[in-house]
């Protein structure tokens, strides 16, 4: 209402002017005519007021009830709900970018109770590299889980129960991501993605034209010059006048000209060298192909294991593998009331354990360690022996002392009872939660032997053992992988995997290395527990086998 009396006062103002500067009016109508030309001009200015008010109030609105669904069904599940890698990176997206456009759309009155809330409240709100990192996790989950660009943005991903579909918008805004991170592949699939929509007739601020500008640059950038012509000949027939692609247009068909010749004098050329070449170099392939076997690359074998593809336990090892209760020879504890053990691989030994730890107690574990979870980003240097960042390793995490709470105290004694190793010279127990995207690449607990200096500062020896508990249910991945030897273990809420990383000699287990997939949907929880040498020497007597 201030504003509104301020623009009438300089209305009235310049009315005052006009009357001032035309005295006595009345006195002829050609000047009163003027001044209905004036008053017109005046209602035509205050219509467009109102017009303009009333269309921003509708917008305002609109996004207001858009957001009161979206909050309803968010607050029900959140931890569900943001399980979905396309809410997680919806919600960076307009926090970080909607909230100030609407911000900018209310205009900036500090007097005003919601601009002052929402002015205060955006130093709390995401960042543009929060959005670029929820974007940047949703394309590593595309390649991993090898997800098409429409299943992600219809929402169809396997478990979710929030399904959450992408405007054309929301693909731009990815692919534009990947467009400044030099990812012209992405750049391709997501630029692709919101034309599809597009042509399909949706609704959205983002026009053909500059979709086909990204999408024809990231063709050409990879080499498609062909395809590239093309869209910028569509990009054409929409803009004519459009600098870049007319400039573009040129350079294109200049480039394809050259290209189709280099083609054919390859062809030419290996037309040239003969047939009982081309036998002979397929014949020698083909004996390298029969004597040699690639070795799959660790990172394909990683994300084959997280699709639950490549597991190489076969039926004859299978069944080997038992379930069992145990009481850890006889321990008190466990005597009358054995704990659930089940063989979950053989080489390495990794063992679950089931109903390990409870629903309590696995609440105040995260409600100890949500207040100071910070990003786990932090690894061990194998030339230094510092702590340095790594930008692979994607979750918050927390670490909760035994003095912290007696239910911590608890289960690290409950740790200790089933492994038979000592809990006092172990890490603290370290809690992590994983994010949209959240993994942490293939890497081995221990120190090897180009990094002695790795847990110098502990004082407490190398890490002999991992136990790793797991607190939550995951939707769809987020398994514990091991890509040398070909396992995956799912995650199961309320049980626990433990295995050895140094062998009896001492010396460590490569087979361990393993790796955290990315979570694709749902919210992984996990705590973890590095047991180290020290205080081990006589439960769990050296070996003089080194690999034994």
């Amino acid at each position: 209402m201030e504003r509104q009396c301020w623009w009438y006062l300089l209305v009235l103002g310049c009315l005052f002017q006009t009357l001032s500067a035309h005295s006595d009016f009345y006195t002829s109508i050609g000047h009163m005519t003027d001044l209905l030309y004036t008053e017109k001009d005046l209602v035509t200015s205050l219509k467009n007021y109102i017009t303009a008010e009333e269309n921003k109030l509708k917008q305002v609105k609109q996004w207001a009830e858009k957001l009161d669904v979206l909050s309803a069904i968010a607050m029900k599940d959140p931890e569900g709900f943001l399980g979905n890698p396309v809410n997680a990176f919806k919600l960076m997206k307009r926090l970080n970018t909607e909230w100030g456009d609407l911000e900018s759309l209310v205009l900036k009155d500090t007097k005003d109770g919601f601009i002052s809330n929402l002015t205060l409240q955006r130093q709390h709100f995401p960042t543009d590299e929060d959005q670029t990192g929820a974007a940047k996790a949703l394309l590593r989950l595309q390649d991993t889980y090898r997800l098409d660009t429409n299943t992600i943005s219809t929402g169809d991903l396997p478990g979710v129960t929030h399904k959450s579909p992408m405007t054309v918008e929301d693909c731009f805004e990815l692919g534009k991501i990947a467009y400044s991170e030099v990812d012209y592949y992405h750049t391709e699939l997501w630029m692709e993605q919101a034309l599809k929509q597009l042509d399909e007739g949706e609704e959205s601020t983002v026009d053909k034209v500059t979709v086909l500008d990204y999408l024809s640059y990231a063709i050409y950038q990879q080499g498609d010059l062909g395809r590239a012509l093309e869209l910028t000949k569509r990009l054409l027939m929409l803009d004519p006048e459009h600098q870049r692609a007319n400039g573009n247009l040129k350079y294109f068909e200049f480039q394809l000209i050259n290209q189709r010749k280099a083609q054919a004098q390859e062809a030419q050329k290996a037309r040239e060298e003969g047939k009982e070449r081309r036998k002979r170099l397929t014949s020698d392939a083909s004996k390298k192909k029969k004597h040699f076997r690639e070795p799959v690359p660790e990172r394909k074998m990683y994300e084959m294991l997280c699709r639950g593809e490549g597991i190489k336990l076969t039926p004859r090892r299978q069944r080997r593998l038992f379930c069992r209760y145990f009481d850890n020879h006889g321990h008190p504890k466990y005597l009358l009331s054995p704990v659930k053990q089940e063989d979950e691989w053989d080489r390495p030994y990794i063992v679950r354990y089931h109903d390990i730890i409870s629903h309590r107690e696995i609440e105040k574990v995260k409600e100890l360690a949500k207040p100071r979870v910070t990003m786990a980003d932090t690894v061990h240097d194998p030339l230094t022996g510092k702590l340095t960042k790594a930008m692979y390793r994607a979750s918050k995490s927390a670490w909760l002392t035994a003095y912290e709470h007696p239910m911590i105290d608890q289960i690290n004694q409950r740790i200790e009872d089933l492994t038979g190793l000592e809990m006092d010279t172990a890490e603290e127990l370290q809690v992590a939660n994983y994010g949209v995207g959240g993994q942490y690449e293939p890497h081995f607990d221990f120190g090897r032997k180009d990094e002695p200096d790795a847990f110098k500062e502990l004082g407490t020896g190398n890490r002999i053992a991992t136990w790793l508990f797991y607190m939550s249910d995951v939707a769809a991945g987020g398994a514990t992988v091991f890509p040398d030897v070909g396992a995956a273990v799912w995650p199961k809420k309320g049980t626990a995997v433990f295995w050895y990383n140094l062998f009896p000699s001492g010396e460590g287990d490569y087979s361990t290395r393993h790796a955290a997939c990315p979570v694709l949907v749902g919210n992984k929880w996990v705590s973890n527990k590095w047991i180290h040498e020290r205080g081990q020497e006589f439960r769990r007597p050296c070996g003089l086998n080194e690999t034994a």
